[in-house]
């Protein structure tokens, strides 16, 4: 009856428990879908107001203007996150495969590991000052290839990491059957382990677009902006980030309008790309 009794006392303790734990972690939801909800909710009703469509045909406005758009900030972002994305996938998914293939119980394979990690945690602002001390300095003028390099070395670790750990994924049983086979070990990993984890990967990629997309620290120090239309990637180039800090900071209604516009258009992207991504990883799962 005793052991009973404590067995009963200990079960209504754990429910207890387990209660208190799901409503702290119910408010702890619902605290952080408010603020989401309301970001997003102040993004499009104030978003929405700036949007026509000569936000897509007309160049950034002088001060104190009316009308005007963002048709050579988004070319100049479009410009910098694809050339940036051509020259990091290929880079992130080589080291993610050496790492994941060839260096599991390797020295080197461990410092780039941590140097992978070091670049994933730093702020960006750090790799847009190191971009402008090692290329802006030395050329004495901004640059778009200085901007398309700090975004490749943000976008970089999180490709490399992503690779890794999906390449990780694929069973050793599929390795050791190819081996058998006599298979040599780069057609094993062209044929079945990159072909196994290649949703994975893509959706590594397509986050790392979206966490490049609204980066402005780094284009700060690098691409600079440019009012005018030029895909010049020797000079200061416009971008969407650098436009929206810019006219976000003024005192202009005109240019406040097309700032929620532009800051709106990159959260559309931001939560395209994410839905994306996400939709690839459940085809995966499944």
């Amino acid at each position: 009856m005793r052991d009973e009794a404590m067995a009963t006392r200990l079960q209504a303790r754990r429910r207890f428990k387990n209660r208190i734990a799901i409503v702290i972690s119910m408010i702890a939801v619902i605290f952080g879908l408010v603020w989401l909800a309301w970001i997003l909710y102040s993004t499009f009703t104030k978003g929405v107001g700036g949007l026509s469509w000569d936000v897509f045909t007309e160049m950034t406005p002088p001060p104190n203007t009316e009308g005007g758009g963002l048709a050579n900030a988004m070319m100049g972002s479009f410009l910098l996150i694809t050339i940036a994305t051509f020259i990091g996938t290929p880079l992130g998914i080589l080291s993610g495969i050496y790492l994941a293939e060839y260096g599991r119980k390797n020295w080197l394979a461990s410092v780039i590991r941590f140097i992978n990690d070091v670049l994933l945690s730093a702020p960006s602002i750090i790799i847009g000052l190191f971009v402008y001390m090692v290329m802006i300095v030395p050329m004495g003028h901004f640059s778009g290839w200085a901007g398309i390099v700090a975004l490749a070395l943000i976008q970089l670790p999180i490709i490399v990491r992503t690779t890794e750990n999906m390449l990780l994924l694929v069973p050793n049983n599929l390795r050791e059957a190819a081996y058998a086979l006599g298979t040599p070990r780069w057609r094993m990993i062209l044929k079945i382990t990159l072909k196994a984890s290649v949703s994975g990967i893509v959706t590594g990629v397509l986050l790392a677009i979206a966490r490049i997309a609204g980066e402005t620290a780094p284009l700060l120090f690098t691409a600079l902006s440019n009012q005018f239309w030029s895909t010049d990637l020797n000079a200061p180039i416009a971008n969407l980030p650098v436009t929206i800090f810019k006219f976000a900071m003024s005192p202009f209604q005109e240019w406040q309008e097309l700032a929620w516009a532009g800051v709106l258009l990159i959260t559309l992207f931001v939560l395209f790309l994410n839905i994306l991504a996400r939709v690839l990883f459940s085809q995966k799962k499944g």
